[in-house]
């Protein structure tokens, strides 16, 4: 058994990561904590959770205990704390998983230009993780920077054109639709029922965090500098992103071309499920599951190409993911603990 932590168990990705992990069968959960909670039983908060994990939640206050009692320690925190976390446990053997954006980036002065705050552990020897591009890499990672939710699905639908350089890289287009607990479980007015149902609205256009994200994925799979335009939007639903994403053709490139990056990109992935062309991925149907559903379109009039990408946020682009790089760190198979039918409907 591999002894494992969660800090920051009581946000939505926090509460996810905990439901996959204590049905997982090499992991033995060790400490749960969070600051706001300190005391309770995490079933107090999610009474989803009784009888399956009445653990108590504990304070960040003996982190270096928490870290010495733990082989790997997942942190569920807003960004900006995660890395105070892994500076405090870097002297201990204990691995890193963190879910937020602390260690995404392998230029901090790029994290710090975007998310307006001083990185403290510049240093740390950290890996994107994002399983399906960087899986050898996060083998031996100290640090595990999970990727995002956004990113996930934009970048997953983008690496096989720009990975065998079939798209021009200064064209790409992204637009995702997110469900409402990618915002997270703090209250916020836009996110309050009347203000959220029956509307579907933009934000944070041309300066969402997740850009750069994005981009560094690309660049690393292209081998040059990538600049996107990339628009998120919020719908009326708890969970699930659809990523429609645009690119230019390069000239010469037949349709079979696109075909056959995607299928070569993606030969035996677990989790990575090819409608093909002219298919239409939805979010219905890979709801709880750790699946990303993709599909591409050909426009012959204006030599563009729009792939589709569906995926859970709360797996694929959060507590899923962050046990699927567990899992590869760990020597496991990469479905232990993820192996489930997504729910329908």
């Amino acid at each position: 058994m591999v002894k494992v932590s969660i800090i920051g168990a009581t946000g939505y990705a926090g509460a996810q990561l905990l439901s996959i992990l204590v049905r997982h069968p090499q992991a033995q959960i060790t400490h749960i904590t969070s600051e706001s909670h300190t005391g309770k039983k995490i079933s107090e908060l999610y009474p989803h959770l009784r009888d399956v994990c009445d653990m108590t939640l504990e304070s960040l206050a003996d982190i270096e205990q928490i870290g010495a009692d733990s082989d790997f320690v997942f942190i569920a925190l807003p960004h900006g704390h995660a890395m105070d976390v892994g500076k405090k446990l870097d002297a201990l053997p204990v691995r890193i998983i963190d879910l937020g954006a602390d260690y995404r980036f392998n230029d901090t002065t790029v994290y710090e230009a975007w998310y307006h705050v001083a990185h403290i552990h510049p240093n740390a020897h950290r890996v994107y993780g994002l399983a399906e591009i960087y899986r050898e890499d996060i083998r031996t990672a100290k640090i595990i920077g999970n990727a995002g939710c956004f990113t996930t699905a934009s970048i997953l639908a983008l690496a096989p054109l720009v990975k065998h350089h079939l798209v021009d890289p200064n064209s790409i287009i992204v637009d995702a639709a997110s469900g409402v607990s990618g915002a997270g479980r703090g209250l916020k007015l836009g996110n309050h029922f009347p203000e959220l149902y029956d509307n579907f609205k933009a934000y944070n256009v041309a300066h969402h965090r997740h850009t750069p994200e994005i981009e560094q994925a690309l660049a690393d799979l292209s081998g040059e500098d990538i600049i996107i335009n990339f628009t998120p939007h919020l719908v009326p639903m708890s969970r699930g992103i659809l990523a429609t994403c645009y690119a230019t053709l390069n000239e010469n490139v037949p349709v079979e071309m696109i075909d056959a990056a995607f299928s070569k990109t993606y030969a035996g992935e677990k989790f990575i499920r090819l409608l093909g062309r002219d298919a239409y991925p939805e979010t219905k149907f890979v709801r709880g599951s750790n699946f990303c559903d993709i599909a591409w379109h050909i426009d012959e009039r204006t030599r563009r190409v729009i792939i589709l990408s569906a995926i859970d946020n709360l797996i694929k682009g959060a507590a899923g993911q962050a046990v699927q790089n567990f899992n590869i760190a760990a020597g496991f198979y990469e479905s232990v603990g993820l192996d489930v039918v997504p729910m329908y409907p």
